[in-house]
């Protein structure tokens, strides 16, 4: 499997991309790597640090994109950017799949524009995976279309099923239309319309409406939405676990009693935690799309952009963008 990587996207890049290559090249043995970049800033890392040569190329990149930008226009004007060549490496078929922490509205256009979405499909989406009761779920949009059509949405639901079986292995990924009621009455005319569309659909196994609430329930394993309150779910799902966890150390550590009770449970806390730590799931794959391509998380550190290249590996092997033009394409018929 060989992926591309966009060395110089993300808050922490390159040093922690770069480490994360390396510590994903040690544990995989399969994974070849196209660090792509300032090249002389990528060979002086190398040189200090052990690697398998023979795993590893390096495509020099002199322009960087970054966040403050207008993502379209540096699509089309920073050629040379580590962003646009990693995504050519894609749209070329030199790899099966890119890894950036940069800006995601540049990926988004980068994707649409360069490697370009795959036949029938009508608006790409990206589908981070958040832990839930039992296992995990995905989230789908979370921002990248912050307006959304009942077509849409359908396509999604699709798009959701297909990665969900084909990374997990889950047969039959029960689907929920994220909506302010259960009831199939509930909704605006976004999901109304949506929900009508998601229940004719008989490769859809479709649940019904699910509610805030129940996103990480584990009565789902794909919940569907547009990007504007996809996005919103997603920080506000970071921003609470991060709350609780403050909090819950804050209480532990506020008697000797509760510092003896933490002691003991010290353990179970720690595989808490890693439940809830973002590093541990990689980063979103932006479905739809007519080759791989995976966001990263903008803070990732090397251990959540080793997980995001494991992400890529997977979505490689598993077919993903096959099962999905195969998924689209009955849709049309």
């Amino acid at each position: 499997m060989k992926i591309a990587v966009d060395v110089f996207g993300g808050d922490n890049a390159p040093l922690a991309v770069l480490e994360g290559c390396l510590l994903s090249q040690e544990q995989n043995a399969q994974m070849e790597l196209i660090l792509v970049g300032e090249s002389s800033l990528i060979e002086r890392y190398l040189l200090e640090h052990p690697h398998d040569a023979k795993r590893l190329c390096v495509l020099h990149a002199p322009e960087v994109i970054t966040a403050n930008e207008q993502p379209t226009a540096a699509i089309k004007h920073k050629r040379e950017s580590s962003l646009v060549k990693a995504l050519l490496c894609v749209a070329d078929e030199e790899a099966g799949c890119m890894v950036s922490a940069g800006s995601t509205g540049a990926l988004l256009a980068g994707a649409t524009l360069l490697v370009r979405r795959l036949k029938g499909v009508k608006r790409p989406a990206l589908s981070p995976i958040l832990p839930s009761k039992g296992g995990c779920v995905a989230l789908i949009d979370c921002g990248a279309n912050v307006d959304s059509k009942p077509q849409y949405l359908q396509q999604f639901a699709l798009m959701g099923s297909a990665y969900m079986q084909h990374i997990f292995g889950v047969a039959k990924p029960r689907v929920g239309l994220l909506n302010n009621g259960a009831e199939e009455e509930k909704g605006n005319e976004l999901t109304k319309a949506a929900f009508s569309l998601l229940k004719e659909q008989t490769p859809i196994n479709f649940l019904g409406n699910c509610e805030g609430r129940d996103v990480l329930s584990g009565d789902f394993d794909v919940v569907v939405c547009d990007g504007f309150s996809g996005n919103i779910v997603l920080k506000n799902t970071e921003g609470v676990a991060g709350f609780m966890m403050d909090m819950l150390k804050e209480e532990l550590m506020a008697d000797m009693r509760s510092k003896l009770g933490a002691m003991l449970a010290k353990p179970a806390f720690r595989r808490l935690k890693r439940k809830m730590d973002y590093t541990e799931y990689g980063g979103a794959p932006l479905l739809g799309i007519n080759g791989g391509i995976i966001k990263a998380h903008g803070s990732s550190n090397a251990k959540a952009f080793s997980a995001a290249l494991r992400q890529a590996g997977a979505y490689i092997e598993g077919g993903v963008t096959n099962a999905i033009a195969q998924a689209i394409g009955a849709l049309q018929e």
